[in-house]
């Protein structure tokens, strides 16, 4: 089975075009933040202040990378769990956010948001954190460097492997991939 390749900042056209459940190579700029980030993002919001980057169009992988080795540009960077930042995701999602990585369920909120906001959710693969670094070609902190791994990072990445899980119509692999099941041993 091939892969897509997608070229992120994702463009619209090529959005609306993946469905739940396709693998994908994505390509370009990325842009890393955790739990801590997240929070502070919503709290520069909530008092009229501005992202520490353009998010429109853009991509955020939920990941706290490990220090690099020598000669490496980043250490080993697996998923972080999705649901997480579910509370803030809304927010960015309806100022032009329009695909995230991660891994595991998102809420109910954040894939109405999703469909309102024509945007994609990705799973990396939990536990391929040092295979995935094979596809990161640089990075750089753009803002909270206090926060160390859970920091604002600009990665370049070429072929970062995924799975589109929720389209931008909302459909859910995870549950699209359990009907699937069911329905093939219910006939057995």
């Amino acid at each position: 089975m091939s892969a897509t390749k997608v070229t992120s900042p994702i463009e619209e056209d090529v959005l609306k075009n993946l469905n739940a459940g396709e693998r994908v190579l994505i390509s370009g700029t990325i842009y890393t933040a955790r739990d801590a980030a997240h929070k502070r993002m919503s709290e520069a919001l909530e008092k009229g202040e501005g992202l520490p980057f353009d998010i429109k169009g853009q991509t955020i992988y939920y990941v706290g990378p490990t220090p690099a080795k020598p000669g490496q540009i980043i250490g080993s960077a697996g998923p972080t769990t999705s649901g997480r930042m579910d509370k803030y995701t809304p927010s960015l999602l309806d100022r032009g956010l329009k695909g995230m990585i991660g891994k595991g369920y998102r809420s109910q909120e954040v894939i109405d948001s999703m469909k309102k906001n024509k945007a994609i959710y990705f799973a990396a693969i939990g536990g391929t954190g040092a295979l995935i670094t094979r596809s990161i070609k640089s990075m750089e902190v753009i803002a909270y460097e206090d926060l160390g791994p859970e920091a604002i990072y600009k990665l370049t990445v070429k072929d970062f492997p995924a799975v589109v899980i929720i389209d931008s119509n909302g459909a859910d692999w995870y549950q699209l991939g359990k009907q699937h099941f069911n329905d093939q041993h219910a006939s057995q």
